[in-house]
């Protein structure tokens, strides 16, 4: 249960990710038009986005990737103690 939570965890970051990286795509399409005041809003609104979206998805990459070291780790540990115990 715990691999299967890691794998989630990293795999909802890899998504985040991806929005993060097609909103700056967006972004770079807005910023082509005729500067007005919903323009300069819109790239300040997309640019605070983007930065919460990598942030939480670094977070969510490393907690993920933690959880799955340390029951990989704690499943091999166990395999030893059985052979051990055998």
């Amino acid at each position: 249960m715990t691999k299967l939570l890691a794998v989630l965890q990293a795999g909802l970051a890899v998504i985040l990710f991806l929005i993060a990286a097609a909103t700056l795509v967006n972004m770079v399409l807005i910023a082509m038009r005729p500067e007005t005041i919903s323009v300069v809003n819109t790239i300040i609104g997309q640019t605070v986005m983007i930065v919460c979206l990598v942030a939480l998805g670094r977070i969510l990459w490393r907690k993920g990737i933690a959880r799955f070291n340390a029951a990989t780790s704690d499943s091999s540990d166990s395999a030893v103690d059985k052979e051990i115990d055998a």
